[in-house]
């Protein structure tokens, strides 16, 4: 039983596999509608975060794979509330096919994947994003061949992370710039340094994108950290994608955005945008993880 908890839970191999399959999935689904891949198939979401994209994109996945989902939100399953993780993950496991869980504590997709007897996907942790990941290298090799350069400018956050590890795994030329002290964490950057090219690292968004072809950003505050959001908007001064910053370089971001801060709104609104790709590969890149994942049993 295989669980996708982050992106390194995958070989290199299993990566390029998963990433195929998507791309193959895709173009079957524009030619010929929907498959029966998982039919008779269910998937459990679990929701502590809200979300457009994640619930979206899995349950039209599945569908579009002859399956079925099941929306699970906060007042339906309260973790740590009525039962502990490892009790819901057990009779969930009796149940569906497959867990996907959207959570702040990343040890609950831990628990959940070692009680759970299914495969459990992690779709959004505070401490990794990895479907956006799978995704985010989709649309990249949609739209560049394999000599691309990325610089991502903005917060070394659970997205920044996923995406650190994945790049490493498929070779990407990655240079991350945050301001002091909102960087990668050292353990994730020692991940990525045994599974590829680690990423150059500096505090300088100039520098960063001087030599990218793609710059990827992401929201300063995230869910939960509304607290913070004085001190991280003055921390981050600076680091804002502009026009005269992107220049002609293609911008990824993982939305939603907030328009004015990481991002203008005239740079999101520009050709250069190919976030609409990105976020429509959610859904494809998620279907070729779900029909590896099934492959895997």
């Amino acid at each position: 039983m295989t669980n996708f908890l982050d992106v390194d839970d995958l070989t290199t191999d299993e990566l390029a596999t998963v990433l195929d399959r998507a791309a193959t999935i895709k173009a079957d689904y524009e030619a010929s509608g929907a498959s029966d891949l998982l039919g008779g198939q269910t998937l459990g979401m679990i929701f502590e975060k809200p979300s457009t994209r994640t619930r979206v994109s899995f349950e039209t996945g599945m569908t579009q794979l002859g399956g079925h989902a099941v929306f699970l939100g906060p007042d339906d399953i309260g973790l740590h509330g009525r039962e502990p993780v490892k009790d819901i993950a057990r009779a969930l496991g009796r149940y569906v096919d497959f867990v996907m869980a959207r959570v702040f504590d990343h040890d609950d997709v831990v628990e959940l994947g070692e009680y759970a007897e299914v495969p459990v996907i992690n779709a959004l942790t505070d401490d990794a994003h990895p479907c956006q990941t799978l995704a985010d290298l989709l649309t990249i090799t949609e739209h560049f061949d394999d000599d691309v350069s990325v610089a991502w400018v903005g917060d070394g956050n659970n997205v920044c992370q996923s995406f650190v590890l994945g790049s490493a795994m498929c070779g990407l030329d990655l240079t991350v710039a945050t301001p002091e002290g909102y960087g990668v964490d050292d353990d994730v950057l020692d991940r990525a340094d045994g599974l590829g090219p680690a990423p150059d690292v500096t505090t300088d968004p100039e520098a960063a994108v001087a030599d990218a072809d793609v710059v990827y950003t992401d929201v300063w505050v995230s869910m939960g950290q509304e607290d913070e959001r004085e001190q991280k908007l003055a921390a981050f001064d600076g680091f804002q994608i502009t026009p005269e910053l992107l220049g002609d370089r293609a911008l990824m971001h993982c939305l939603p955005a907030h328009r004015g801060e990481e991002v203008t709104d005239t740079v999101i609104e520009s050709d250069n945008a190919i976030v609409w790709d990105q976020a429509e590969n959610r859904l494809h890149a998620q279907k070729g993880l779900l029909a590896w994942l099934a492959e895997q049993e």
